[in-house]
């Protein structure tokens, strides 16, 4: 087998090129992906993309990026679980000589243990890569004690899977705030406003999913007593608030970690029972051959919802 990969590789911050490495050789618990399509994450690789991503174990230049891949097993282990012409999702990969794989999934083969490959089933293909963003919004609402929201921040992919997601749950419609005009689409299930246009100040239960770390006094004017704030994005700079106001509300605020295992297979039983659709999310498509115009599309073009690549001329 092949132990090489065509890879997207950052070298350093605004740096970009699509690079052959070397592979690790898989274990008998591993697997062998040969990669179809690959989303690009406009939160953390964004980060990585600006140098902003703060330091953690495992950081550093270069690196491969993206945790969104899918792909077909070529190689199974005879301890992985897994078979092969399989299709699966892969949330990132570390296997690779001469760069980090930070998150690593941006490459046409990927070598993976079994048991972190998630099989798709019938049905889903390309829509597979947006599976990692639909566990993250299922897991920010499947909280103990979390009420679902009736403000959501932001209606990008995380805030429409959010959306999407609350009212399969059956949960009233949420109102969305959107700054970007082009972004105020929707499927008539909930209305989408600018937050000037709303005037309500008494939420209960708000999902900020901008990213945006100035943005807490301003979610806390709207909130009704004993209302809570639910950071549901990743935030590069430190969070702070006036207290006087989140005093006077008895403000209780919640962050969302990352989805674990059983958040995906949650959502991946509401696909195919129908209750949930990842349709209309991906807008742009590009060759994986043309990842650098590909990444710059999906950082500073607006009308990009989901840009993924395509790594299928590759196998």
């Amino acid at each position: 087998m092949n132990m090489t990969t065509e890879a997207v590789v950052m070298e350093a911050p605004g740096q970009l090129s699509v690079t052959r490495l070397g592979l690790s050789a898989p274990s008998d618990d591993d697997v062998v992906v040969e990669t179809e399509w690959s989303g690009i994450s406009t939160g953390t690789e964004r980060l990585l993309w600006t140098g902003r991503m703060p330091n953690f174990p495992g950081m550093g230049y270069p690196l491969v990026p993206g945790y969104e891949s899918v792909g077909v097993v070529r190689y199974a282990g005879s301890q992985s679980g897994r078979t092969v012409g399989e299709r699966v999702f892969v949330p990132g990969a570390s296997c690779y000589q001469g760069a980090r794989g930070l998150f690593g999934g941006a490459a046409s083969r990927l070598v993976a243990a079994g048991q972190r490959v998630v099989p798709l089933g019938d049905g889903i293909e390309e829509q597979g890569v947006l599976l990692a963003l639909a566990a993250t919004a299922y897991h920010a609402l499947a909280a103990e004690h979390a009420r679902p929201p009736d403000l959501i921040v932001g209606h990008g992919v995380l805030g429409r899977l959010l959306a999407r997601l609350a009212l399969a749950d059956g949960a009233p419609p949420p109102t969305v705030w959107e700054l970007d005009p082009g972004r105020r689409d929707g499927d008539g299930r909930y209305p989408v406003a600018h937050p000037d246009d709303d005037p309500r100040v008494d939420y209960h239960s708000v999902y900020d999913v901008s990213g945006d770390s100035g943005l807490l006094d301003t979610l806390i004017g709207r909130l009704g007593r004993g209302g809570e704030i639910v950071l549901a994005g990743f935030y590069s700079e430190p969070l702070s608030f006036a207290f006087p106001a989140a005093f006077a509300r008895e403000l209780r605020l919640r962050v969302a970690a990352e989805w674990r295992p059983q958040d995906l297979q949650a959502v991946q039983r509401l696909l195919h029972s129908g209750q949930f659709s990842l349709d209309g999310l991906i807008s742009h498509r590009q060759p994986f051959t043309s990842a650098d115009e590909a990444y710059r599309t999906a950082f500073d073009d607006p009308a990009c919802l989901k840009m993924i690549l395509d790594w299928r001329p590759s196998l």
